[in-house]
């Protein structure tokens, strides 16, 4: 019988290759190239030109034709059936406000005309170096939400200044236009005492250094990623290398490994290029994923690890339940319920209590409802805004620099620079880091939301990458080369009450506050986007800056609007049922650990919030779990001796 077993599993794997060489003969025949930049076809020869110019992979997109029935692509494409780009890899940002430069387009200038602040000079006269623990949230409830942010953007802009162009701050820097480093003031609070005058920073890549649209044209921002959330940290943003890198081509299951009792994805033969940090002795793992994506940040790799997981867990269940059905059913209804879960896990879960969850209902990013919601709007592109991610970097001031590693019992060990662990996966598969790094996600709480920020993060950024970074001050740099008009433009736009003087700052901002930025700003009309988000006072009802609410929900009720696959819809290409949506409101962050965190017992039910009194560690067997039994096919024949509970998690 194992024989045949192994016989089974090689066809099943020949006809999935033989499915993928088809399909690549007919992307020859039946796609459709496209301008990535404005998502109009293109011919042959255009294509050929890119190829010369070595940048086809950014500035070419591939799509075949759309089938209207078909389950979310990969790729992103055919999400909106009459502009089928949209919605894919390496296409345009849109933009609340319009940009606004400089000539040159270089950054703009004071409403003086002079140079405004340095930004290093803002970040440390604004946000005091420290440590204060928060009371409120969890390291876990970071960790999502950065995780959530990875999923739309990529992060080749920083691995330009840490490892393609390290040498801004060096005399080479000078010469080369792409390096815009941040210059250090000698009364600087922290680095006065060194010789530490420059922080390291680069151009953000865009469609015009790519060189897909001429240089005498607005940049526009340039990624890998697809612009709405659908786990292509996971899954990847192409079709090829899901197939090569992803799927094992058995049950539907994502390609995984066992080391030390611990699941794993696939490693990669080539960490040198990816995670060069690791030690050579000891930290050999480096997963080889679709997207490179999980070997960047600590909490990206650990929330990756456990969504790879839990496709598995849900592919392995569904077989259970369905047994006739074929590799890719399983595989792509896997896939559909792992994104639902995180969406439901980010939109319900997370964001109401950073945000209040009353106001995502009043606003409609929310629904009051268990049932289904169909807010569908072709009209609406499913791009994502430049400000939403953006503004999301706030996140920076509640960020911990160190993780907290707890044992079985739930007893402090010790603490780990989460910087020094930026592209060092093998740390992770060594001892019992996993575990210990796990039980601290939901143990330990966030930094407190103030206007401090952990010495960490504000001086050191990326760990031994650099010699010194400061995030905030990258924060508020980039934040002038992406042309964000002033904080109070957007002020204006998100509340509809123009800001006339700093004197109209009262009330939204701190008195105190308000006498540093007339310290630092010419005018109120020059404040920075960012800048006005940290000092701002948190909404009513929640813990977040307003502005950056605004921002943050606008690109979420957007993501609704034009997600033809949006999972809370009846009408889209196999939608849930009622029975199944319900299953997929029932599940929590805390069931997600259970399943999949690594020796995961006992967990707070809020998992994002701080055990307490209120929100006591309990057994997971008692934290709702999903009925598979949901997803039971009535055309698979089911063996009567199995029984009723046969399939149920």
């Amino acid at each position: 019988m194992a024989g045949s077993g192994r016989v089974v599993r090689s066809i099943i794997k020949m006809l999935a290759y033989l499915a993928y060489l088809l399909a690549v003969l007919c992307s020859a025949n039946c796609a459709t190239f496209y301008d990535s930049y404005t998502g109009q076809p293109i011919t042959k020869e255009e294509v050929k030109r890119h190829d010369k110019a070595n940048n086809t992979f950014w500035c070419v997109n591939e799509i075949e034709p759309c089938d209207p029935d078909e389950f979310r692509r990969v790729d992103g494409s055919c999400n909106n059936l009459e502009n089928p780009t949209r919605g894919a890899a390496h296409t345009p940002f849109v933009r609340v406000l319009p940009p606004i430069y400089s000539e040159g387009f270089e950054p703009k200038k004071a409403k003086s005309g002079n140079n405004l602040p340095l930004a290093r000079k803002l970040r440390t006269s604004l946000l005091a170096d420290g440590t204060v623990p928060g009371q409120t949230f969890t390291q876990l409830a970071v960790n999502v939400w950065v995780f959530a942010t990875a999923d739309v953007v990529s992060l080749h802009d920083t691995v330009k200044y840490i490892a393609w162009k390290p040498y801004c701050c060096l005399p080479k820097g000078k010469t080369d236009r792409d390096c815009v480093p941040n210059q250090v003031p000698h009364d600087d609070r922290v680095f006065r005492f060194s010789d530490i005058r420059c922080l390291n920073l680069t151009r953000p890549e865009s469609f015009q250094s790519i060189g897909c649209v001429p240089n005498n044209t607005v940049p526009e921002r340039i990624v890998s990623s697809t612009p709405l959330i659908d786990l292509s940290v996971i899954y990847g943003n192409h079709l090829s290398s899901l197939l090569k890198k992803g799927r094992l081509f058995e049950k539907g299951l994502l390609k995984f490994e066992v080391s030390n009792g611990k699941i794993w994805p696939p490693s990669t033969k080539t960490q040198a290029n990816v995670c060069f940090l690791n030690d050579k002795v000891q930290e050999t793992r480096c997963h080889e994923t679709p997207e490179d994506g999980l070997n960047t940040l600590a909490g990206i790799n650990m929330v990756g690890v456990w969504v790879w997981r839990l496709h598995n867990v849900i592919a392995n269940n569904l077989a259970a339940v369905n047994p006739c059905w074929d590799d890719d059913m399983l595989f792509y209804t896997a896939r559909d319920i792992n994104i639902a879960i995180f969406l439901q896990i980010y939109y319900y879960e997370l964001l109401p209590i950073f945000f209040g969850r009353d106001n995502l209902i009043k606003d409609g990013m929310i629904s009051p409802s268990l049932g289904h919601r169909d807010l569908y709007n072709p009209k609406i592109l499913p791009q994502l805004s430049l400000e939403y991610p953006f503004v999301s970097r706030w996140v920076h001031v509640i960020q911990e620099g160190s993780l907290k590693m707890y044992d079985a019992d739930g007893y402090y060990l010790k603490k780990y620079p989460i910087v020094n662990l930026t592209l060092k996966t093998g740390f992770f598969d060594v001892d019992e880091n996993m575990e210990q790094l796990t039980r601290g996600n939901f143990l330990q709480t966030s930094a407190k939301i103030d206007y401090i920020i952990d010495p960490d993060i504000g001086t050191v950024g990326l760990g031994p990458h650099q010699r010194a970074s400061d995030l905030c001050t990258s924060d508020a740099a980039k934040n002038r080369y992406f042309g964000f008009q002033s904080y109070v433009k957007y002020r204006d736009f998100c509340f509809g009450k123009p800001i006339r003087s700093f004197d109209d700052l009262d009330g939204i901002i701190d008195p105190e506050r308000i006498e540093i930025l007339k310290d630092l700003y010419e005018s109120f009309e020059d404040i920075d986007l960012i800048v006005g988000i940290w000092v701002e006072k948190p909404i009513k009802g929640g813990f977040v800056p307003p502005t950056m609410y605004c921002l943050v929900v606008e690109q979420l009720i957007r993501n609704m609007i034009s997600d033809r696959h949006w999972y809370e819809r009846p009408n889209r290409p196999h939608a849930f049922n009622l029975e199944q949506l319900l299953e997929i409101r029932r599940y929590t962050v805390a069931r997600l650990l259970c399943d999949v965190g690594d020796k995961v017992t006992r967990i707070q039910p809020s998992a994002f919030l701080k055990a307490g009194k209120y929100n006591q560690l309990r057994d997971c067997k008692s934290i709702p779990s999903l009925n598979y039994w949901a997803w039971r096919d009535s055309s698979c024949q089911q063996n009567d001796e199995r029984g009723d509970n046969y399939g149920k998690n």
